[in-house]
């Protein structure tokens, strides 16, 4: 336990450096992505899934706080797609039971008036559920991680700001543009932070550390048989 709080003290001064580069504007809103969407989901993996969702909640908490931003409902919403990301990328025992979470936000969605005027935009998150029969596929399991957070998103978004069923429809192309981008970073992000584990924990000769590698995406010519 004093290990894994010691790790996610870690991870958490990692994301609170990410999170402070931004990336790009999140449609319809005046907040912001930034590197660390990509990082953060990798964290279930590494930490276990709980873990993982724990940590990215703290760094999201502790940026705001710190950059004196104040926790309107957009803020708040925010805290909890990649905690969700995060919890998806690392479930292994509970995997089906986390990929009922974008069907239950198709329900949702769909439930909605406004949603309900662009069902088909909620057949994105058909993917996550698809994906999670694949997760030792890391490009599968990246992919259903952000279409996750995009689901939670999105329908944490409708109902608190209402927004209509055009925008919705309008963003359909922008949406698969958007989290394509995000799939490569999020398997990057994977690889890069594996990799440095891998290499952290045979300097340090550090078996703990070690234990939270995964070799099959550790930098190397096998890794392109597990994407």
């Amino acid at each position: 336990m004093k290990k894994k709080i010691l790790y996610l003290f870690l991870f958490v001064v990692i994301g609170f450096v990410l999170i402070n580069i931004p990336f790009t504007n999140i449609i319809g809103s005046g907040q912001k992505f930034s590197v660390f969407d990509f990082f953060a989901p990798t964290i279930g993996m590494f930490l276990a899934s709980a873990w993982g969702a724990i940590s990215v909640i703290v760094v999201k908490l502790i940026s705001a706080l710190v950059n004196g931003q104040s926790l309107d409902t957009a803020t708040i919403i925010r805290f909890f797609p990649l905690a969700l990301a995060a919890l998806y990328f690392g479930a292994r025992k509970y995997k089906f039971i986390v990929a009922t979470i974008p069907l239950i936000c198709m329900a949702l969605f769909i439930m909605h008036p406004e949603g309900r005027g662009a069902w088909y935009y909620s057949l994105y998150w058909l993917i996550p559920i698809v994906a999670v029969f694949n997760k030792k596929s890391l490009i599968m399991n990246s992919l259903g991680a952000t279409f996750t957070a995009h689901a939670i998103g999105s329908v944490a978004f409708l109902f608190a700001f209402n927004l209509p069923s055009a925008v919705w429809i309008g963003l359909i192309p922008i949406v698969f543009l958007e989290r394509m981008l995000f799939t490569g970073g999020i398997a990057v992000s994977y690889v890069v932070m594996n990799t440095a584990v891998d290499k952290l924990a045979k300097f340090l000769e550090n078996n703990s550390l070690g234990r939270m590698v995964n070799k099959d995406y550790v930098f190397s010519k096998r890794l392109s048989k597990n994407l």
